[in-house]
């Protein structure tokens, strides 16, 4: 049976100093062995995140990774530079990466591709717009992502990587999809990874759902045979995560 995992991204929030405040107020409550949890901080509080998190189960990742292991990309940060902190996961592709930054399928498989070099884990991000779901073309579009964004990445990466659904109309929006809506992206995400890559490889990737995750929803998403977990936006900054996890756990 997959372990499920839950992610939590803080997104542009928590100084350093209001990081170690929440970590510490939650960290006993979400030490789990039955799901794994993963913290994904900005980068100036990973160092204090990792810090606060020494001796449990809970992981830490980053938000993003650049493709290129040095040189003269003032801003971005790097897989050694992660791996050298002992950073384990790093989000790549999200949404509002894709929206507000530019990402493209093309840099994604590049990042992808890096972190795996580097024993970082990738939690890819893939997902349609409102326009495109209202257009029927949800499949197409997951098609194409899984398609580019896994390209010259061989069977053994893949089932160790982890590749998170999220619809871009429910990101933030309070609006999540229906049970049966993620159900149906993330069955027809491991049916493409089957054809790709065969069963087998399918059957060991994690493929979480995100988009509003919430402690009123996550027990019937978490529930669904093709739903490995959730990346958890706002819910993942307050102390009601603990239940998030918790219905990680029961369907463990």
């Amino acid at each position: 049976m997959r372990k499920k995992i839950i992610a939590g991204n803080w997104k542009m929030n928590f100084t350093p100093t209001e990081a170690r405040q929440f970590v510490r107020s939650v960290k006993d409550r979400i030490n789990s062995e039955k799901a794994q949890v993963v913290l994904c901080a900005p980068y100036v509080a990973l160092q204090t995140v990792k810090d606060e998190l020494a001796g449990t189960y809970i992981e830490v990742g980053a938000q993003n990774m650049h493709y290129m292991d040095n040189g003269a990309y003032t801003g971005e940060i790097s897989g050694p530079m992660l791996k050298d902190m002992g950073i384990s996961y790093t989000l790549i592709g999200h949404s509002e990466r894709r929206e507000k930054f530019g990402e493209i399928d093309a840099t994604v498989n590049l990042r992808t591709v890096t972190a795996i070099k580097h024993g970082i884990i990738p939690i890819i991000c893939v997902g349609e717009s409102l326009k495109q779901r209202n257009d029927g073309r949800t499949l197409e579009v997951l098609r194409k992502q899984i398609n580019f964004d896994l390209d010259e990445v061989a069977p053994g990466q893949v089932a160790n990587l982890v590749i998170a659904y999220e619809p871009i109309w429910a990101i933030g929006t309070g609006v999540v999809a229906t049970t049966q809506q993620a159900e149906e992206a993330c069955a027809y995400i491991r049916s493409r990874i089957a054809e790709k890559y065969g069963d087998e490889t399918a059957n060991a990737t994690r493929i979480l759902y995100g988009g509003s995750v919430d402690p009123s929803n996550a027990k019937e998403l978490f529930a669904m045979p093709n739903i490995d977990g959730g990346l958890v936006g706002g819910a993942s900054m307050k102390p009601s995560f603990e239940d998030i996890v918790k219905a990680g756990e029961l369907n463990g």
